[in-house]
């Protein structure tokens, strides 16, 4: 049960696992890659942050941290139910969590519109609770908004996108777009995980559809 990745239905606040009331663990305070912290509760002033689910967030969180403007990256858990989750419990699709990156980034170097554009290019945002073959709650799409901007800028790209991919034999988007939950930060052996190992684990299922030109 416990490494069970094949739940396809969101757990009911009453099923959901019961989780702790505070992180257990530590987590590196310098980002592999970036000049940064990992851990940014506290955002420097002029910088903005942002939070996606597009499937396992070793791969994801290295997207965001190739960007030019984003100033750091971490990974966590967002969109469940169970405080402060570990990665195994999430895995048993019991939590309701998503995979989450957080990217906290400078708009005057990169948009939001331009990390929305991203994310939708580098992940299927039409296959429900999975992205290739990693099948459950914790793969679903997601796009957490942090103020009324985001929520404007991502309704609009995701419908200037959907018609893309239906051009290209793909479905709706499934996307879910909602104000930011609690983020979770995951334990440290997952931030950065694939510049601590090269050579992993990268799932995008990307379906090879460019962003329109014309969006905003």
């Amino acid at each position: 049960m416990l490494f069970n990745r094949h739940k396809l239905e969101m757990p009911t606040p009453e099923q959901a696992l019961k989780g702790r009331s505070e992180q257990w663990f530590s987590i590196a305070d310098k980002h592999r890659v970036l000049d940064a912290p990992v851990v940014t509760d506290e955002v420097p002033e002029g910088l903005e942050v942002a939070i996606f689910g597009l499937g396992c967030f070793w791969g994801a969180e290295e997207v965001f941290w190739r960007m030019p403007g984003v100033w750091s990256t971490s990974v966590g858990y967002a969109g469940g139910t169970t405080p402060h989750p570990s990665y195994e419990e999430v895995c048993t699709g019991m939590t309701g969590h998503t995979e989450a990156v957080r990217v906290v980034f400078d708009p005057a170097v990169v948009s939001y519109a331009d990390l929305v554009k991203a994310f939708y290019e580098f992940h299927d945002p039409t296959q429900g609770m999975r992205q290739g073959n990693d099948v459950g709650t914790q793969y679903r799409s997601a796009i957490y908004t942090l103020d009324d901007a985001q929520v404007q800028v991502a309704k609009e790209l995701t419908t200037a996108y959907e018609p893309e991919l239906v051009k290209r034999g793909y479905g709706p988007i499934t996307t879910e777009i909602r104000p930011a939950p609690t983020y979770y930060y995951a334990e440290d052996h997952h931030q950065q995980y694939l510049a601590k190992n090269p050579n992993g684990y990268r799932c995008h299922s990307a379906t090879g559809v460019p962003f329109p030109g014309d969006a905003s």
